[in-house]
């Protein structure tokens, strides 16, 4: 294993999907179109959403780094089963 310890690299895979679904959600939070909702429209006149809105760019560099460890543990563990 890479980490050596098996039980060790499934926790991480299950962190590091846990870590994907919230990145998710907040990219989908901080989308360029959300503002444009409807829904969503009131949430431009809070200057907590407007800081938040700023990240948007750096949560994709936390989203893909955490889904290529996660894929690569989770295929080096589990392998590819045909």
């Amino acid at each position: 294993m890479i980490i050596g310890s098996v039980a060790l690299t499934i926790r991480i895979i299950f962190w590091l999907g846990i870590l994907n679904a919230v990145t998710g959600a907040l990219l989908l939070f901080s989308c360029r179109c959300v503002p444009a909702m409807r829904i969503f429209k009131g949430l431009m006149l809070h200057p907590w959403y407007k800081t938040f809105f700023k990240y948007h760019c750096y949560l994709w560099w936390v989203f893909w780094t955490s889904v290529v460890i996660h894929a690569t543990l989770a295929l080096r563990v589990y392998g590819i089963n045909y």
